[in-house]
């Protein structure tokens, strides 16, 4: 395996699979079943989700609620995004443990990076529910600061493109894929592949990210077995 230990950034939006809100549970059991497929390989994951499908802090303020009150709502919804996520991974037979940045103690363990190490060392999928614990920050920007924290060798985004294009693919037939790109070219090009908080932090500590499709069953397996899948950025 190309590497050892991962975090997997998943987008909310992604759960709702063709629904309009909440969760899709064919698609949240395809998820399930590829990062099981990985974990018998013996990769250590760590695992962030956002929550959009169920509710956004930014569109919170848009209509006049105050940013912090939506970001801590938004913060709840990755905890019931992260929820579904562990009791699909457990249907499926992979030992989990829930880390949540907010204190939740009947549904999840505080966040203590010692014991998430600890976790991920004896082979369990640990998942890091909301965000930072702290409002102005994304799930991008957790999932880079844990990923950070924990010493992963990688950000896998999975997103329902599949890498990083020269403009968007949906609106520009003309747009090209990067196979790879550096950090600086990304700030050059004002490509759009996480919030700006969260890149810089990956930058500055030398953290790759692949950007790839995770809709499509086996891709994860393949990135892993060092297939050309996606785009990756680094320095």
């Amino acid at each position: 395996m190309k590497y050892k230990r991962i975090l997997l950034k998943l987008s909310g939006e992604s759960l709702m699979g063709d629904k309009q809100f909440g969760i899709d549970n064919v698609r949240l059991n395809s998820y399930a079943l590829q990062i099981k497929e990985i974990c018998e390989t013996g990769v250590e994951v760590a695992i962030v989700i956002g929550g959009g499908n169920i509710f956004r802090g930014v569109q919170a303020e848009e209509g006049g609620m105050d940013r912090t009150h939506g970001d801590y709502m938004g913060m709840l919804a990755t905890m019931i995004n992260s929820m579904a996520l562990q009791s699909a991974l457990e249907s499926n037979g992979i030992n989990t443990r829930l880390q949540s940045a907010i204190e939740m103690k009947e549904i999840a363990e505080p966040y203590v990076r010692r014991k998430a190490v600890r976790h991920l060392e004896k082979g369990r999928v640990v998942i890091f529910g909301a965000g930072t614990g702290n409002p102005y920050f994304t799930t991008d920007s957790a999932a880079s600061l844990r990923a950070i924290e924990i010493e992963a060798d990688v950000i896998l985004k999975g997103t329902r493109v599949d890498g990083i294009y020269t403009a968007d693919p949906l609106k520009d037939k003309t747009a090209t894929k990067y196979d790879s790109i550096t950090f600086d070219d990304v700030y050059r090009k004002g490509l759009q592949v996480m919030d700006m908080t969260a890149f810089t932090l990956c930058k500055e500590n030398d953290l790759p990210i692949i950007v790839f499709d995770m809709d499509t069953p086996g891709n994860l397996k393949r990135l892993l077995d060092g297939e050309k899948v996606g785009t990756i950025v680094q320095n």
